[in-house]
């Protein structure tokens, strides 16, 4: 992108980050669609570690309900309704977009995943497949959003020097410690205390699609990992295959655990993360919690070894 187009791309950024809070009517039509305001309120909520999953600025129940979890620990009517009002209180529109600068080391780094496990355990690392996967993982978002807030740019893979718009959902290192984490199965979500019972964390979750799989009652952290590796096992998929070589498939966020791993004291349970964030909410896995790349990162920062969670 020469100069003038990073001219046209900044002057974009600036005219988003004003138009948000220049709105004659806070939240008009927001729940017919994207929105801006929408937006905004996501990425305060997200910074609270009150997750809507994927910050696109589309209306949705796993928006909803984090507001009306704030609301209740606000002692607000849980009513799940956003206002100018609300989103004030939040922190309003302040620094809820940033921007990056496409660089020669990420356009070099990406690479199309293999679709055979064997091809996959050949692998160094299964990293992004293209720079809109890269950038909506590191805004929070999902791929459709990073191009609604960048019409103009060449996606999936805009050249080096493009300036991309992204939700700004970074946080303070958050210094509260998990007493106890809850799963809940009807709700597929992820809420964790801290100890003096008060809720400091919800995160939404995929659980398993077989309903014998998903596990009930209290077990435990038993370790955790960054950037783990995955063992694959050919009857986990299938259980009357033929097949019998069990690969170990190498770390990146297109891992089929994602860039985190919190092993359960349940065997062969843990929460993890996932390649396919969109997805987040669905009954899919094979027993155990899925979890945004980033939601399972942010969850290992607040547990430790021996933290209880309870499936309920």
């Amino acid at each position: 992108m020469n100069r003038d187009g990073r001219f046209l791309t900044a002057l974009f950024f600036i005219a988003l980050s004003v138009n948000i809070g220049a709105r004659a009517e806070a939240f008009a039509g927001y729940d017919e669609g994207f929105c801006l305001d929408t937006l905004a309120l996501q990425v305060q909520l997200d910074r609270l570690n009150l997750s809507c999953n994927c910050v696109d600025g589309v209306w949705g129940k796993k928006t909803a309900t984090a507001l009306m979890t704030w609301q209740i620990l606000n002692r607000m009517k849980p009513d799940g309704v956003p206002t100018g009002e609300i989103l004030d209180q939040l922190g309003g529109t302040t620094n809820v977009l940033t921007h990056y600068i496409v660089t020669e080391d990420d356009l070099t780094s990406i690479a199309p995943v293999p679709e055979l496990w064997a091809e996959k355990a050949r692998c160094e690392v299964l990293g992004y497949e293209s720079i809109q996967e890269m950038l909506a993982e590191r805004g929070h978002t999902s791929m459709r959003a990073v191009e609604r807030l960048n019409p103009d740019l060449p996606w999936p893979n805009p050249p080096v020097q493009s300036v991309v718009v992204l939700p700004n959902c970074h946080v303070r290192e958050h210094l509260a410690v998990a007493a106890s984490v809850r799963i809940s199965l009807h709700r597929r979500e992820i809420t964790v205390f801290d100890y003096a019972g008060r809720l400091i964390a919800l995160f939404p979750c995929s659980i398993a699609r077989n309903r014998a799989q998903r596990p009930n009652g209290e077990i435990f952290v038993k370790n955790v990992a960054e950037r783990p590796t995955y063992h694959y096992d050919p009857k986990l998929f299938d259980p009357h295959t033929t097949e019998t070589t069990r690969l170990t498939i190498p770390p990146g966020p297109n891992n089929p655990v994602g860039l985190a791993w919190i092993g359960l004291t349940l065997p062969g349970y843990g929460i993890h993360g996932t390649p396919v964030p969109e997805r987040i909410g669905e009954a899919a896995s094979h027993g155990c919690f899925r979890l945004s790349n980033w939601n399972a990162k942010r969850l290992i920062q607040l547990i430790e070894i021996g933290t209880p969670v309870v499936v309920e």
